[in-house]
């Protein structure tokens, strides 16, 4: 159903409501809440990774049951919400962008197996080039996946949508995933007055206390079931002809649930709305949160005599083409706005459907123009709702569209302002400083490493330039640096996504004085592998012979911020094919690129936005995982362990992971970095807690060479093994380790350090472990 909401007026509701003034994301967590999931699967992406957060925090003072799984990646995260809604249960999740589409091919799979589950996509660009901010182009992946997706215009639908999705997902005629799309942060991180149920038990009463019953699933032992099987044709164009059946149940379904809600709440969100649609010939088309905008505007034309409106629809999937062609049927010309691009297709997809439907419903003499507009989180003002408006007012007048398809905030470009090289290349005579020498010995097979003093080394150029935008007090640069004092000659180094390749590279600028490659979070190692043996081939072929290169570049791949969680594939792939490159973690304990949230290799009991501190919850729940001896499992030449507090041993050790790179194969290294900001520590005290972390044995210092490993430096040999809990009474995300009541996490957190070291010291030991 279509309605003007402009000649209605809203019912005050049927149940006791309050006032919160909350973002998008935080209505997206507490509608959650109040329905209390059985299981939430996800990983951390701007601009949604707020909605997890926001419910751990919730979930740490038990405000709710709702089990919290973090994934290794969006890909992991989808198939912990499929394996969840085989057994039966109600499932959440939220992600954005590449993260939405690193687990697109298990939407499809979701929607035509039919179980229920909601997912908000809070809508970010898709890369590339990298950029963090809102447009739909996420959600143009998602048309085509199977699942009924509905639209939020503001926190308010945000928290009223999702509880409507479930309702919807979990329909009898509908039985399919559900999207909630909303703005990225427009409407994620905005703050908006939004009335919501003062009681769960009203919620829970409209959606059900629990999943309808007599729908089989997996934990069924006296209803055994095959999920998945393999399906020939006919019963594979009969298994999609049934859920395209049911995606346009999903319409007729969605409008009398709407209805039911609109007379509990007083909110009403029907399939089309219109602004003041009823006399209009000319309109715009918008979603989502630029519909707002655009109400303005009409109210401007309508004062200057001009019969202007705005369509906008509440749900895209399915597509209320019909509902359109129908409000449209009166229009001399529509302006179509998308905030994606349908690359070579003469128009976004809003656009193009809306032409179809009106082909289908026969509206010929309305005129269709596509625009094109915020890609990137560009900002959408009145005067570019007027723009959009201009474009239909002159159709309408003249009968022609001068221009079908265009981009609308697009700026060309200034030669005389193209981006100059402001560092000219570091010369090769000042990188090949002679004073690092690696050399073979025959009689033993151990590399021989002489490393001068390290003042030394001061005259070496640094490889990232000063002015980059990193935290106070962090510790990347110094302990990258640190580590790149000990590399010889030229380098190319690929960034993974994190704190390090973001605060380095804001276009059109760049702190990067040597060759930089970033690509996807996931696939660096298998990315800088391509690089690899493009060189080699090349040089084989004499093809780079025109360059003068005088030494085999050294290639690194710098990752950190949980890069080896979602990367740990890549990685390892690439450490079985035994490529000559450094893969270099810098291990700040965390994604603290998107807000601190919770890693794999965050400790036990270690604060996170993602594990919080509660009256039921005392940080992280599980340990970290040592990716230094999982990669050492893959048998590549050399794996080691390194810290700028050790400043010698870290400059030995990169000597020697660029010999073996150079002449073997894959290295692993992992440095420990602080972060001040996230760690709440004192920024002058990072070389300092460093070092406390070797000596107490949680991060030892030592290297495995050829599968012999070597402690490079003991605490207890030193005498300088120090108690756990001083190391941790030097952060603030670890201070409450030491009351009380959370003293068995920090017992266990001890003797699992005192394990893992025992271990070590074994393995120092024989040659055979």
């Amino acid at each position: 159903m279509a309605i003007d909401l402009s000649k209605t007026t809203a019912p005050k509701g049927k149940v006791e409501q309050r006032i919160v003034y909350e973002s998008g994301n935080e209505m997206a967590a507490y509608a959650a809440h109040q329905i209390n999931y059985h299981i939430m699967g996800y990983f951390p992406i701007s601009p949604s990774t707020e909605v997890a957060q926001f419910l751990d925090l919730m979930k740490a003072n038990g405000q709710h049951d709702i089990v919290l799984i973090p994934a290794d990646g969006e890909h992991g995260s989808a198939g912990v919400c499929y394996g969840a809604s085989t057994a039966g249960g109600r499932v959440f999740n939220a992600t954005s962008a590449n993260g939405y589409l690193y687990m697109l091919e298990q939407m499809p799979v979701q929607s035509g197996t039919r179980f229920p589950m909601v997912m908000n996509l809070v809508c970010r660009s898709v890369s590339g080039p990298l950029d963090i901010h809102g447009d739909h182009s996420d959600l143009y992946f998602a048309l085509n996946t199977g699942w009924p997706i509905v639209l939020c215009r503001d926190p308010q639908a945000v928290y009223d949508m999702n509880i409507i999705a479930l309702k919807l997902a979990e329909d009898p005629e509908v039985r399919l995933p559900v999207l909630v799309a909303s703005d990225g942060y427009f409407t994620s991180h905005q703050k908006r007055r939004v009335m919501t149920f003062a009681n769960r038990e009203d919620v829970l009463s409209f959606v059900g206390d629990k999943p309808p019953e007599g729908f089989a699933h997996v934990l069924d032992r006296n209803n055994p079931i095959t999920v998945g099987p393999y399906m020939n044709e006919p019963d594979y164009i009969n298994n999609c002809y049934q859920q395209s059946m049911a995606m346009y149940r999903a319409e007729e379904v969605y409008d009398r649930i709407r209805q039911e809600y609109a007379e509990l709440t007083g909110r009403d969100y029907p399939v089309l709305e219109l602004y003041r649609m009823d006399d209009a010939e000319v309109a715009v088309f918008l979603l989502n949160s630029s519909a707002e905008i655009v109400k303005d505007v009409v109210d401007q034309l309508r004062e200057k005599g001009v019969k202007a409106g705005a369509i906008s629809p509440n749900i895209i999937r399915p597509f209320p083409a019909k509902q359109i062609a129908d409000a449209l049927r009166g229009v001399k010309a529509v302006t179509v706005g998308d905030r994606a691009d349908s690359y070579g297709g003469h128009g976004g997809n809003m656009s193009l459907e809306v032409k179809a439907a009106l082909q289908t419903y026969e509206v010929h003499t309305t005129k269709v123009i596509s625009r094109i507009y915020g890609l990137g989180g560009k900002d959408f003002y009145a005067e570019d709702g007027l723009k959009l408006f201009e474009a239909a007012i002159e159709a309408a007048g003249t009968g022609q569209v001068e221009k079908p398809f265009d981009y609308h905030g697009h700026t060309p470009g200034d030669p005389a302002k193209a981006p100059k090289r402001v560092l000219e290349p570091m010369r090769y005579e000042e990188l090949k400083t002679g004073l690092i020498t690696v050399t073979p010995d025959e009689a033993t097979g151990k590399l021989n490493v002489r490393v001068p003093p390290l003042r030394s080394l001061t005259k070496k150029p640094k490889r990232i330039a000063p002015g980059h935008g990193a935290c106070p007090g962090c510790g990347i640069f110094s302990g990258l640096e640190l580590f790149f004092k000990g590399i010889e000659g030229d380098m190319i180094a690929l960034f993974h996504t994190g704190c390090a390749m973001v605060v380095t590279t804001g276009y059109p600028y760049s702190a990067h004085k040597a060759t930089y490659i970033h690509n996807l979070f996931q696939n660096g190692a298998a990315t800088l592998s391509g690089v690899v043996e493009m060189f080699y081939e090349r040089k084989r072929r004499g093809e780079l012979d025109h360059l003068g290169l005088k030494d085999d570049f050294t290639f690194v791949m710098i990752t950190g911020d949980g890069g080896m969680d979602i990367g740990m594939g890549p990685a390892i792939g690439a450490a079985l094919r035994n490529h000559k490159m450094i893969i270099l973690e810098y291990d700040n304990e965390g994604y603290m690129n998107t807000g601190a949230q919770l890693s794999y290799s965050t400790p036990l009991g270690h604060r996170t936005s993602t594990s919080n501190v509660g009256k039921k919850q005392a940080g992280k729940v599980f340990h970290h995982k040592d990716t230094a001896q999982i990669m050492a499992a893959t048998n590549i030449p050399y794996v080691f362990t390194g810290s700028e507090a050790n400043a010698p041993d870290l400059v030995r050790k990169a000597a020697k992971a660029q010999w073996y790179a150079q002449n073997e194969g894959l290295v692993y290294g992992k440095i420990l970095i602080t972060c001040p900001l996230n760690w709440l520590s004192e920024d002058k005290d990072g070389s300092t807690i460093i070092e406390q972390a070797v000596n107490t044995c949680f991060f030892p210092l030592y290297e495995i060479e050829r599968g012999i490993t070597n402690i490079t430096y003991n605490p207890e040999e030193k005498g300088k093994k120090s108690p756990v809990l001083d190391w941790l009474r030097m952060m603030g995300k670890t201070k409450h380790l030491s009351k009380p009541e959370n003293q068995e996490t920090l017992q266990e957190f001890e003797r699992e350090i005192e394990r893992r070291w025992a271990v070590l010291k074994a393995k120092h030991e024989s040659p055979y472990l």
